[in-house]
């Protein structure tokens, strides 16, 4: 580099260090009484390394922190910049509806005034007891406080603790304050009262868990979404967060844009909102209202206290109703729930907040057992007119000691049966035998159990349109050996085969499974919005149409046979889903009951399809931690298909 910057003469190189310290050469020559007989003092080279390193370190400190901030904080930054940029002239669009399949609306939008400061004009500085700069500024949010009943260190520190430039001093500002603010509005530079919208749940609690509920944005959610005020609502849980953006619309701008240093710039063009789309959903209100006053009522009845259901329609995959039991009232949210009610809900043993439909982890007892004669009839391990024994009871030997004998055992004994009545009576003893083998009758094994599980999707998310699913769990022997550091056991396959062990599902993902079954192989993505339309209802934004996740995994003719066994589980004495056979329409079903370690303590389940002929409706319901093994779920489907098919 330094022959590049050289000067040549005639006779002498010159380089940039040589020339660094002319002055100095200068006064030495003075110093001395020279005169032209030096034209320059040599700068040290340690110098020179040392001016080096210093320029190297500072340069890197700087690009460092350039980076830092582009590659890490590039995007907070960016957000921040654009909701500061325009964030007093956000015109908050009107938030688009959510209907029921039948048109009927379960959301309703009211209006709601707040309260909003520029943070600029309440300055904020160290002194005083309540932290203000001075008694001036002090003085001023006393007045506001005062005005919207407030405690002055309260709205103080919700000044402090805001990033935004604007502050939410007060939101949902009832009639009678809203009229006395109004008077002194004037008296308060920087402050406005801003129109904003809440929502209304109508069905409240029925509906909470699928619809969700908006509330105000918290710190994280306005530094990571563009476009939103720091007194914006935005979707918190449910199809109000899932859908936010079809929901929310697209805000409007109305005032000048502001340089980083708060001076305004030229005038922005002026943007109206556009309303969100509105959301018009396959679930019957009737029927989700229904069902969750009759699963809630009989839990109590037995003694628990939750539960979840879940209807489907098995021809397109559509969630005709979601329930979780027990439930909350999204409307306290979305008005600005208190600290002590939130306090109540949290703190409460049965978890409200908690949507056990798509997120509960349940082993599924004996309503595993139509899947794994699938399995069985697809893998030709069996056939279906094969008669098993059942005594009530199997004896396996250990295979390192003979002399210890291990007993696994049935509810009661059946005698012989072949694979429909033995779906129809749920005989533990024969699926003890399918599942895992026995005397002469081979059996599936457990890895073979795990693939067919998974092709009915019972360890992956289904996908459906809701935030928050759990993926499901099946184990198998090397799950064992990596967590528990223990063999798998003939045991293990056993208790697998009848629904316990560590499997665990959700009963979304059982009533997808189902649906398989009633509709003869395809397995469908669940989807509760049926359609978006637009926020005056004339025209499809966008429509939903079945969406197959796989199909034709197991053949139609063995499904049938298993169909069959549902079938007789009603139809038949010996059935054990036989109340359900004076319904308007023929059903088939089949029930499970798991044990979760507690005495006298079950998970029940109930899974039926109908009509038979031509199902147009899967159910499933479970129950847990209910007493003894009364009937829970089973009056359920019952009274919730009477109504269904006598409307």
């Amino acid at each position: 580099m330094a022959k590049i910057y050289r000067v040549k003469n005639s006779s002498v190189d010159i380089e940039p260090h040589e020339v660094f310290l002319d002055k100095l050469a200068q006064s030495k020559e003075d110093e001395f009484g020279l005169s032209e007989r030096k034209f320059e003092v040599p700068l040290k080279e340690r110098v020179s390394y040392f001016l080096f390193v210093v320029f190297l370190l500072l340069s890197i400190i700087l690009f460092s922190k350039i980076f830092y901030f582009q590659i890490f904080e590039g995007k907070k930054l960016y957000v921040e910049a654009e909701n500061n940029k325009g964030s007093v002239n956000l015109a908050v669009p009107t938030r688009g509806i959510i209907y029921d399949r039948n048109m009927t609306k379960l959301v309703l939008n009211s209006p709601a005034y707040d309260l909003v400061c520029d943070r600029a004009w309440l300055e904020i500085g160290a002194g005083g007891s309540s932290g203000l700069a001075s008694e001036e500024i002090s003085q001023k949010v006393k007045e506001i406080a005062e005005a919207v009943g407030k405690n002055p260190q309260e709205v103080f520190d919700n000044i402090q603790n805001t990033v935004s430039s604007e502050v939410l001093i007060a939101d949902n500002i009832g009639h009678e304050q809203l009229l006395l603010l109004e008077t002194k509005i004037n008296d308060f530079q920087g402050c406005s009262v801003r129109q904003n919208t809440a929502r209304k749940y109508v069905y409240g609690p029925i509906f909470s868990q699928v619809l969700g509920y908006t509330a105000r944005i918290n710190k994280d959610e306005y530094s990571s979404s563009t476009g939103y005020a720091i007194n914006d609502y935005i979707g918190k849980t449910g199809l109000e967060k899932y859908y936010e953006t079809d929901l929310r619309g697209k805000v409007g701008q109305s005032k000048p844009a502001k340089s980083i240093s708060s001076d305004e710039t030229a005038d922005q063009m002026v943007l109206a909102p556009e309303p969100g789309n509105n959301l018009v959903l396959n679930i019957d209100a009737g029927l989700q209202q229904q069902l969750y006053n009759t699963l809630s009522a009989s839990i109590e009845k037995m003694g628990g206290k939750k539960g979840a259901a879940v209807a489907m329609d098995p021809r397109t995959g559509a969630v005709l109703a979601l329930v979780s039991y027990p439930a909350y009232d999204d409307n306290m949210f979305s008005g600005g729930i208190s600290q002590e009610d939130y306090n109540s809900i949290i703190n409460d043993s049965s978890q409200p907040l908690f949507n056990r439909a798509i997120a509960a982890k349940y082993p599924t007892g004996s309503t595993i057992k139509p899947l794994e004669a699938s399995a069985a009839l697809q893998e030709k391990i069996i056939s279906p007119d094969k008669e098993i024994n059942d005594p009530g009871y199997i004896l396996i030997h250990s295979q390192y000691d003979p002399s210890i004998v291990y007993r696994y055992g049935g509810v009661e004994a059946h005698g012989l049966v072949d694979m429909r009545k033995a779906i129809a009576v749920s005989s533990n003893i024969y699926f003890y035998t399918v599942g895992g083998g026995y005397g002469d009758q081979q059996g599936l094994g457990p890895q073979k159990i795990k693939q067919y599980l998974s092709l009915f999707g019972w360890d992956q998310k289904t996908g459906i349109d809701l935030p928050g699913e759990f993926s499901g769990f099946i184990p198998d022997p090397a799950w064992k050996k990596a967590t528990k550091g223990q063999s798998w056991y003939d045991g293990d396959t056993y208790n697998l085969a009848i629904g316990q062990s560590d499997l665990q599902t959700t009963p979304l993902q059982v009533a997808t499974a189902y649906c398989a079954i009633a509709n003869g192989g395809t397995l469908y993505r669940p989807q509760i919005v049926n359609k978006i339309i637009s926020n005056d209802s004339t025209k499809t934004v966008q429509e939903f149409n079945p969406q197959v996740i796989r199909s034709n995994f197991i053949d139609p003719q063995n499904l049938e046979i298993v169909r069959e066994g549902m079938r007789d589980g009603v139809n038949k004495s010996y059935g054990g889903s036989s109340m359900l056979n004076n319904l308007p329409v023929e059903v088939a079903a089949k029930t499970g009951t798991a044990q979760i370690g507690v005495a006298n303590r079950y998970n029940v389940w109930s899974s039926v399809f109908a009509p038979y002929d031509n199902p147009q409706i899967v159910l499933v319901i479970t129950a847990e931690s209910v007493n003894g093994l009364g009937a829970v779920t089973l009056p359920v489907a019952h009274d919730v298909l009477n109504w269904y098919f006598s409307k």
